[in-house]
């Protein structure tokens, strides 16, 4: 807060701004006082985040910060749609809350749709068909339900057109006047999910149809779904996930025009369905940037008043972890509160089960409440566009808007969307994004909370009935806990076989002040790869840990301790532990001018923060013979 004396003038009035050189100047300081000495002009890169795409998180931004090409957020509600597609935003009833639906009982789905509804959810995403209610139960499982008042979205994949038809029929047949909705059709994300590119002619010719006939009789139901969920679950980034959607959506603004609809009604029959992750502000960002981008396409196609695009936030299932499930609540909760700042018109939040398999009634309820805790608790959605105007948020939504027009142009340069999938580029492309975050994560450079660090060996598995098998043969769906999983999977295994988990006797020397950092980072590794760590008793040295590492029944061992204990004593142990058994012994930090030390001693690796986490683990539970 600023104070001003009587006079009315600033106090700070008498100091000199300070320049951006100056901090740059002031940030090299401290960074040499850490060992690294930089040029002042290059302390700014030294703290900035490598984001992907080409785009970088800065530490510092200013009003200096501003949109490259000079682009101009604009309003809420008016082009480019940057700050929200509609002027009031969510001020009047925040977010659209809609569930997930597919259990294939449909008797059991309307008991859990009617639940919800009565409990604050808005609308409902109906899984139909071979991946959900069958359907000849779609009548049964929408039971009860009011039409005109709960939007019903379908999910029915190659299903489409039969599912849309079933469900006009039963709108008919109740004699719902103004039924609201959409029918899913999607014919570009069935083909990434199945790759049958065979059928993309004709399924969107089927959803031109079903499209005409809503625009003439079903104002109220939308009939295309241009969803992007396919890319971001194959491993895409923001960017690639941004820049098929529009590729999508070009397509269908084609095929829907060249069946007879304005530009300006096929927008309305299109809705946009994108990840949230629990990366706050790039979700925002990812939000803010495609609105922009869509206004942009409806501008080319000459109907600049129609790009508000309508959005369906759905939370990463990329991100949902089977092990410790308890904390995929966390990462729901932040991608939910990215989703609705960033201005989505409705919030899927996946239940904390999802991973594992169908949710139960208390995972449903903690999914929809944690929308409802937002809205009418927290009133994220009483402020439009609460972001807006934030350097950062309105830079990197810059950024990311002009990465996914780059990969956009590239795919329509390659024929669009459908001749980009059939090609290969789309899958390639995702598949270099994928397997460079696969190394952060296997190194844990991206950490996954209670899988790579702070994994609960004794934890209770969570049990749930089984989901229907999603579609398959495109591209592939990846989870940011697989290799994790699988090393996890291989310790539960021998589990089983055998009665006890696989071991690592954690050899620590010294008191525990010195060993307790190292022999925490050890456990933690370790136990990320199923491998139950024994630290008994507290403190070894070269005449003891013979006998403990032989009482541990363990097969492998981590010397744990400071550098300055690991000079005198880490050799000894080594040829100790070896001489005791030891298949493998490993030393936790960086042995600097020592290795060969150590390595003759009978030290075979090193486990170092940054280091290949995923390797050492499977070397590990290769070497102890855990099938």
């Amino acid at each position: 807060m600023t104070v001003l004396p009587e006079d009315g003038f600033s106090l700070a009035a008498e100091f000199p701004d300070a320049t951006h050189d100056e901090w740059q100047r002031l940030v090299a300081g401290v960074l040499g006082k850490t060992g690294k000495v930089v040029p002042a002009a290059e302390a700014e890169a030294v703290l900035s985040t490598a984001l992907g795409d080409g785009v970088t998180a800065r530490p510092l931004y200013t009003a200096a910060n501003t949109a490259a090409d000079g682009a101009a957020p604009g309003f809420p509600g008016f082009a480019p749609f940057t700050r929200g597609g509609r002027p009031q935003g969510g001020a009047v009833s925040g977010w659209d809350v809609r569930q997930r639906h597919e259990r294939p009982d449909p008797a059991r789905t309307n008991e859990a749709i009617l639940a919800d509804l009565e409990h604050g959810v808005a609308s409902v995403w109906l899984s139909v068909g071979a991946t959900g209610v069958p359907l000849s139960g779609l009548a049964t499982a929408l039971a009860g339900v009011h039409l005109d008042l709960a939007p019903l979205v379908l999910d029915a994949g190659a299903e489409t057109d039969a599912a849309a038809r079933a469900f006009l029929r039963i709108v008919e047949e109740r004699g719902t006047a103004n039924p609201l909705g959409n029918l899913g059709a999607d014919p570009l994300g069935l083909a990434a999910r199945t790759g049958a590119y065979d059928g993309i002619e004709d399924h969107t010719a089927a959803a031109a149809e079903l499209a005409l006939l809503c625009h003439t009789s079903h104002p109220g139901v939308r009939a295309l779904t241009v969803d992007a969920l396919p890319y971001h679950e194959a491993g895409g980034s923001a960017a690639q996930e941004l820049g098929c959607s529009l590729a999508t959506g070009v397509a269908m603004l084609r095929a829907l025009t060249d069946a007879g609809l304005s530009v300006e009604a096929a927008c309305a029959q299109l809705e946009f369905r994108y990840a949230a992750t629990a990366d706050q502000f790039l979700t925002i960002a990812t939000f803010r940037a495609a609105r922009r981008l869509w206004a942009r396409v409806a501008e080319a196609s000459g109907a600049a008043g129609a790009g508000g695009q309508r959005q369906h936030a759905v939370t990463s299932p990329v991100m949902m972890t089977r092990r410790d499930p308890w904390v995929n609540m966390l990462r729901t909760t932040v991608a939910s509160l990215a989703a609705g700042v960033g201005g989505a018109d409705a919030v899927t939040v996946l239940p904390f089960d999802h991973a594992i398999g169908l949710p139960d009634a208390f995972a449903r309820r903690i999914a929809r409440n944690t929308s409802t805790i937002l809205v009418e608790e927290s009133h994220i959605g009483r402020v439009i566009d609460p972001a807006g105007g934030s350097w950062y948020v309105e830079q990197l939504t810059d950024d990311l808007a002009h990465a996914a027009w780059d990969w956009f142009q590239e795919i329509e340069r390659a024929g669009g969307q459908a001749a980009a999938l059939r090609a290969g580029l789309v899958a390639e492309r995702i598949d270099t994004t994928w397997r460079a975050r696969g190394t952060r994560i296997a190194k844990r450079r991206e950490p996954i909370t209670g899988v790579s660090e702070f994994p609960l060996l004794t934890q209770d598995p969570v049990v749930r009935d089984p989901a229907p098998v999603p579609l398959v043969g495109g591209l592939p769906r990846v989870r940011r806990d697989e290799t994790f999983e699988a090393l996890r999977s291989r310790s539960d295994a021998h589990l089983a076989a055998t009665g006890a988990r696989p071991r690592v006797f954690l050899a620590a020397l010294g008191p525990a002040a010195v060993h307790t950092a190292r022999a925490g980072f050890a456990a933690n590794l370790f136990q990320a790869g199923g491998i139950e760590p024994v630290h008994d008793p507290v403190t070894v040295d070269v005449d003891s840990v013979a006998e403990a590492f032989t009482r541990s029944g363990a097969t492998v061992a981590c010397i744990c301790s400071s550098d300055t204990v690991y000079a005198e004593h880490a050799a000894p142990v080594a040829e100790a532990l070896k001489a005791a058994g030891a298949l493998r012994v490993y030393l936790a930090g960086r042995p600097g001018e020592l290795r060969e030390t150590y390595v003759q001693a009978g030290v075979d690796d090193f486990v170092v923060a940054g280091g290949d986490a995923v390797a050492v683990l499977t070397s590990v539970l290769d070497r102890i013979g855990v099938a």
